[in-house]
C-alpha cells in the first residue's frame, strides 16, 4: 500500500476535529486572561455588582439629583422661602411658579427644596449619630463578650422595649420643638438597631486568625476594634445606615405634620403637608402633591439602594 493510501494513525482530518474544540480553546484563553488580569478588591467588586442593579442605581441617581437641587434649588429661584404674597395665593403650576403657590402666596418650588435641606439634614445626622454610638457600643459588647456583653445587651433590650414614638414625642414636649431637639429625640433609642447588628458581626469574626494574630502581637482592644473588626463589618453597617435615613426623614415629616417638629414659617415637607390639608379639599392639589411625592420617593430610593447594597456587599454572592 502506498503511503498516501495509508494515513498515519496520528493524522486527523478537519472532519475528525470535534465541533466544540475551538470553544474549548476559547474558554482556555478566557481563563488564562482572567488569571493574568488583576483581581478586583472587595469594594470594586461590590460597586461593579451594584451598577448592574438598575433599580438601586435609579434610586442612587434620584438621591444625587435631590441633594443637588436641595443645595441649589432655593438659590436659582427668584422667590424668598418665607415671603408671603397673598394676592397670588393658590396659583397653579406655571412658568412663573413651577410648583404653584400655597395659602400664603409662597412659592412651593422654593419651599420644597428648602424642606429637602431640612429633611435630608435630619436624616443624615440621625444616621451618623446612630452609626457612632452603635458601632462603639455594639463593638465593645461583641468583642468583650461574657458578663460585659450580657449587661450591655440587657440595657439594649430595655431601650428596645420602650415605645419609640412615645419617647420622641415626650422629649419634644419637654425640650420644645426645634431642629436640634428632633435630632436628639430620634437618636435617643435609634442607635439600638445599629448596635445589635454590629455586635452580631463582631461575634462572628472576633475569633478569626487575623484578629487572634493582632492579640498575640499585643494590640490593644480599641486598636483591634478599629483596625480589624469594624472594617470587616462595614457592609451591614452601610446597609443599616441607608435604612436609618428614610426612617428619620419620615419621622421628622410625621412630627412636623403633627405640629411637634419644625415650626412655621420654616419649611419642611411635614410642615408643607400640614399647611396643605385644607387646600386639598378646595382643589389646590399641588400644595400637597409635591411634598408628599418627595417624601415617598426619597424613602423608596433609600430602600431600593439599601437592598442593592445588601446584595452587592454580601460576600457569599461574590464570584
Amino acid at each position: 500500500m502506498k503511503l498516501k493510501d495509508k494515513p498515519s494513525k496520528h493524522f486527523y482530518s478537519p472532519t475528525d476535529i470535534p465541533d466544540d474544540w475551538f470553544n474549548w480553546k476559547e474558554k482556555d484563553n478566557q481563563a488564562a486572561e482572567a488569571v493574568a488580569r488583576p483581581s478586583l478588591s472587595y469594594w470594586q467588586d461590590a460597586w461593579k455588582r451594584l451598577v448592574k442593579n438598575r433599580l438601586a442605581m435609579a434610586g442612587l441617581i434620584f438621591l444625587i439629583v435631590l441633594v443637588i437641587f436641595s443645595i441649589f434649588g432655593p438659590l436659582i429661584s427668584p422667590y424668598d422661602v418665607n415671603k408671603q404674597d397673598l394676592p397670588n395665593q393658590y396659583q397653579p403650576p406655571s412658568a412663573d411658579h413651577w410648583f404653584g403657590t400655597d395659602n400664603a402666596g409662597r412659592d412651593v418650588f422654593t419651599r420644597t427644596w428648602y424642606g429637602a435641606r431640612i429633611s435630608l439634614f435630619v436624616g443624615l445626622m440621625a444616621a451618623l449619630i446612630d452609626f457612632s454610638i452603635g458601632i462603639l457600643y455594639g463593638g465593645i459588647a461583641g468583642y468583650k463578650g461574657g458578663r460585659t456583653d450580657n449587661i450591655m445587651m440587657r440595657i439594649i433590650e430595655v431601650l428596645y422595649g420602650l415605645p419609640y414614638l412615645l419617647v420622641v414625642i415626650l422629649l419634644l414636649v419637654v425640650l420644645g420643638p426645634s431642629l436640634s431637639t428632633i435630632i436628639i429625640a430620634l437618636t435617643v433609642t435609634g442607635w439600638v438597631g445599629m448596635a445589635r447588628i454590629v455586635r452580631g458581626q463582631v461575634l462572628q469574626i472576633k475569633n478569626f486568625e487575623f484578629v487572634l494574630a493582632s492579640k498575640s502581637f499585643g494590640a490593644k482592644t480599641p486598636r483591634i476594634i478599629r483596625k480589624n473588626l469594624l472594617p470587616n463589618t462595614m457592609g451591614p453597617i452601610i446597609v443599616q445606615m441607608t435604612l436609618t435615613v428614610p426612617s428619620a426623614i419620615f419621622a421628622e415629616a410625621f412630627l412636623s405634620f403633627l405640629g411637634l417638629g419644625i415650626q412655621a414659617p420654616f419649611a419642611s415637607w411635614g410642615v408643607m403637608a400640614n399647611d396643605s390639608l385644607g387646600a386639598i379639599l378646595s382643589g389646590n392639589w399641588w400644595t400637597l402633591f409635591f411634598p408628599a411625592f418627595f417624601i415617598s420617593f426619597t424613602m423608596f430610593a433609600f430602600n431600593v439602594l439599601g437592598d442593592g447594597l445588601q446584595d452587592a456587599l454580601d460576600p457569599k454572592l461574590r464570584k
